[in-house]
C-alpha cells in the first residue's frame, strides 16, 4: 500500500529525523508552526498517528508520561531523564540474535525486545551541582521530603501489578481513602504519580526515584 506523503507528513517526518529527536506531538506543533503557520495540532496529532501506523516513525511511552516520536525506527533502546523529561538513544554491544525474538516465553511468541533506562541526564547534573546545597532542585524547584503517607502510598503503587485506585491503596496501606486520595494529589504535583488508567494511579519514574532519596 502506497503512503501519500503531504507537504505537512514530509516537514513533520524531517523534523523528527533531524538530529534523531524524540519529540512530543505539543512540542513538534510548536517547531512546525513557525514554518507552517495555519497548521493545527489537531493535524499534527493526526499526521504523527499516520506516519507511526504506516512504520516511518516510532510512538514512545517512555517513562510513564505523554508519548513522544522518533524518527528512527531502527530497533535501539532510550535512556530517560527523570527531571527533566530529555529522552535520548543508548547504543547497545548487543545484536539483535540475543534476543529470543523466535522463541517462546511464558506461552508468548517474543517479536522484539523494548529496553528503557532511567537516570540523570549530564545537563541535569551539572544544574544539581551547581544548586547543591541551596535547598532547590536544578529544575528550580525546591526539595520536599517524603512524608511516611506519602512513602507507604507509593510502596503500594509499586507492590500493585499494574495502575491502582484509591481505595486499593488504602487496603494495602490502612489508611483512610480520602487521606489517600489528598495525598496523591499532592505526589502528581511532584511528578511522583501520574494516571494512565481512569481513575487509577501509578507510580512515576520521579517517584521511584524519590523513594530511594
Amino acid at each position: 500500500m502506497l503512503t501519500r506523503m503531504t507537504s505537512q507528513r514530509y516537514m513533520i517526518l524531517e523534523e523528527l529525523q533531524q538530529g534523531r529527536r524524540h519529540m512530543m506531538a505539543d512540542e513538534l506543533y510548536r517547531v512546525v508552526r513557525k514554518k507552517m503557520p495555519r497548521i493545527s495540532l489537531a493535524t499534527v496529532y493526526r499526521n504523527l498517528e499516520f506516519l507511526s501506523a504506516a512504520g516511518m516513525i516510532a510512538k514512545l511511552e517512555v517513562g510513564g508520561r505523554q508519548k513522544c516520536f522518533d524518527g528512527d525506527v531502527l530497533a535501539h533502546a532510550h535512556v530517560f531523564c527523570v527531571q527533566c523529561h530529555k529522552v535520548d538513544n543508548v547504543i547497545l554491544d548487543s545484536k539483535k540474535e540475543d534476543y529470543p525474538s523466535h522463541g517462546v516465553m511464558d506461552g508468548y511468541i517474543i517479536t522484539g525486545c523494548r529496553l528503557e533506562f532511567v537516570g540523570l541526564c549530564p545537563g541535569c547534573q551539572k544544574k544539581n551541582r551547581a544548586t547543591e546545597g541551596d535547598g532547590t532542585m536544578g529544575c528550580g524547584c525546591t526539595k520536599k521530603l517524603l512524608t511516611d503517607e506519602q512513602k507507604k502510598i507509593l510502596q503500594a503503587m509499586v507492590d500493585y501489578d499494574g495502575p491502582c485506585a484509591a481505595k486499593d491503596i488504602a487496603a494495602a496501606t490502612g489508611l483512610e481513602a480520602k487521606l489517600v486520595s489528598a495525598r496523591i494529589a499532592d505526589l502528581k504535583k511532584n511528578g511522583y504519580v501520574d494516571s494512565p488508567v481512569r481513575c487509577k494511579c501509578g507510580i512515576t519514574a520521579e517517584g521511584r526515584v524519590a523513594m530511594k532519596g
